[in-house]
């Protein structure tokens, strides 16, 4: 399987780790810390940490679509993914499709790629014009 091809599926199978609540093949397929940035900020969120995330979220993801997907490979043990993501899910007991743009980094460790940094930027207007007044 070609560099591409293996990357787009780790990463839609991390996806569908989160409809099916799948915390060990979610854990499974990250480093032991990986860099998450969205609109809540940036962190580094250790396996375990995760784990409790998952957990413990309160939200459901039901589906994701992904379009206009870019895969770079700057060194045999380096990928990086970048796509719009469609999802469908429910926070706090609201149902919502949300649209962002997404990338993550992937390092290959003793042969297995594991997922080091995921980014997500909810798409809209670049200066935050089209988002409501808290």
């Amino acid at each position: 399987m070609d560099t591409r091809t293996e990357i787009i599926d780790l990463e839609k199978r991390f996806w569908q780790t989160m409809i099916d609540r799948d915390v060990d093949t979610a854990v499974g397929l990250m480093a032991d810390t990986c860099i998450v940035t969205g609109a809540q900020g940036v962190a580094s969120i250790d396996k375990a940490t995760f784990a409790r995330m998952m957990k413990g979220g309160k939200w459901d993801l039901h589906a994701f679509w992904f379009d206009e997907i870019q895969v770079a490979s700057p060194s045999p043990d380096v990928a990086i993914i970048g796509y719009k993501v469609r999802e469908k899910l429910t926070v706090d007991g609201q149902k919502l499709t949300m649209e962002a743009a997404d990338a993550s980094t992937w390092v290959r460790h003793d042969g297995k790629w594991l997922c080091t940094l995921h980014t997500e930027s909810v798409l809209g207007d670049p200066f935050g014009r089209d988002r409501k007044a808290a």
